[in-house]
């Protein structure tokens, strides 16, 4: 007995990430028998006491909030639970193509299989920095101005980690995706939220007065998004240029922009980047990855570019976080990069090909929220539609009551509820992605994913084609029994 806790005890401080982190509601104190908290020189079972009894272990105050459910949490159970289909969650479910299995085969055939350079694998900054340098408008250096990430995600936290410390502040354009304002929290810093607001002909817009108000001597740091998750809105050249002249009046503010859908653009949408404007480039990290564009999110290569002084502080955080992305992972993505650039499926390119399926199911998808009732907000890029519900009536029952993950109902939480247990198809509330302050703002919308298979979307079509059908005649058997 006392072996099988020594060995749990054993697992729990060596990988806390999977024994605490993953379950959804981590306790805000870690409650440990005096056997395991005798482990850390914290108590001793020598004295017969009982080694059942609880002993509590503070979490860093860096944690605080991080216990509670999310909307991930509760929606996508909920999606299984009812066996809706899932409209929610954003990333791509189908293969990835056939190249990049290829590439992943041949780096580990090929011995790829140790440590690479902290910084990134050569071959991979190479392919990068070729990649880019045209489209930044400059010769980038790949040992100095690139470096690769464990993902987006991570490329961000090692970003905030360089830049950002207690007291600072940064600036998050809402809605904003979740990630950001938990990552600055990590840093010890504070988020400052400005509200992106509907403009029209269904586009959102920044207002550059409300931006300018939010900024103070300690903003370190403003996130920008662009194609934006969840909106889909794709910030133009003279939109980024009001930005960068309100940023330049901050010379310790850097911009931090999350550009992971850059290659996912519809209609005439062009992706425009803050590094180019006059006078960003020495202050802008630009992120991206491989794993939306080549449905490769399980990979987790992602990458920065900017100047050498900011690209040095992320490989400092690095060195001592991941110290290095897997390297098959990296070469593979290399090759990836390469071939993309090829003819793929009648298209001059893979990414002409990308761009041309993602229009062809979001046209789908369209179709389908507006026989439902849902009017869908401009999709620019990205992967995601928005759809205006305020035609459609939310039943008492859902917005009565709130649910663990939000305690104090809004009408888009109680609308994504409804439609997921009734109408079989999950949405995410977009008020997840605002703070508690702004959360208004997203009563009337739902964010739906593109990203899936044409059969989930032919399935989610079918019952949304429903909705307004069933919604009719459930307020007319109201209306009788009044």
């Amino acid at each position: 007995i006392m072996l099988l806790r020594l060995v749990w005890a054993l697992f729990l401080f060596a990988r806390p990430s999977e024994a605490f982190s993953a379950h959804p509601l981590v306790p805000t104190d870690i409650k440990l028998s005096k056997a395991s908290a005798s482990l850390m020189g914290q108590a001793s079972s020598s004295s017969g006491e009982d080694v059942n009894e609880q002993q509590t272990v503070k979490k860093a105050s860096r944690l605080a909030g991080f216990d509670a459910p999310t909307v991930w949490h509760e929606f996508t159970p909920l999606a299984k639970e009812y066996g809706a289909c899932n409209l929610g969650q954003g990333f791509p479910d189908w293969p990835c193509p056939n190249f990049a299995k290829d590439a992943i085969k041949r780096a580990v055939d090929n011995d790829l299989n140790q440590y690479t350079r902290s910084g990134g694998h050569p071959a991979l900054m190479e392919v990068l920095a070729e990649t880019y340098s045209p489209l930044l408008g400059r010769r980038l250096d790949p040992m100095t101005e690139v470096t690769a990430a464990v993902g987006a995600s991570e490329a961000l936290f090692a970003a905030f980690q360089a830049l950002l410390g207690p007291g600072d502040e940064a600036v998050l354009l809402e809605p904003a995706f979740d990630i950001y304002a938990a990552q600055v929290q990590m840093a010890g810093a504070k988020s400052v939220h400005v509200p992106l607001r509907p403009a029209p002909g269904g586009n959102w817009a920044l207002d550059p007065a409300e931006l300018a108000a939010a900024l103070t001597p300690r903003a370190k740091v403003l996130v920008l998004n662009t194609p934006h998750n969840p909106t889909g809105k794709v910030f133009t050249r003279a939109e980024l240029e009001a930005i960068a002249e309100i940023v330049q009046r901050y010379p310790q503010l850097v911009v931090v922009t999350d550009e992971v859908y850059e290659n996912i653009l519809y209609g005439n949408a062009v992706h425009e980047r803050m590094a180019t404007i006059n006078g960003m480039w020495d202050r802008t990290l630009t992120i991206s990855s491989a794993g939306k564009t080549f449905s490769l999110t399980g990979w987790k290569v992602g990458w920065l570019i900017g100047p050498e002084p900011l690209i040095r502080a992320v490989m400092e955080v690095n060195q001592w976080v991941q110290f290095s992305v897997p390297t098959p992972n990296q070469q593979a993505v290399a090759d990836i990069l390469v071939e993309a650039r090829r003819p793929y499926r009648g298209h001059p390119d893979f990414y002409a090909h990308l761009r041309a399926e993602y229009a062809r199911k979001k046209e789908v998808l369209c179709a389908a929220l507006v026989s439902a009732g849902i009017t869908p907000l401009k999709v620019e890029g990205g992967i995601f539609v928005m759809g205006d519900t305020s035609s459609l009536e939310v039943p008492e029952k859902y917005t009565s009551k709130g649910t663990a993950a939000c305690p104090e109902m809004t009408r888009d939480w109680a609308f994504c509820r409804w439609l997921t247990i009734e109408k079989g198809v999950a949405a995410i509330p977009p008020s997840a992605f605002y703070c508690k302050e702004h959360k208004a703002l997203a009563g009337n919308y739902a964010r739906f994913a593109i990203c899936k298979t044409d059969e989930t979307l032919e399935e989610s079509t079918k019952r949304l084609q429903r909705v307004q059908v069933q919604s009719v005649v459930e307020q007319e058997d109201a209306s009788i029994m009044l």
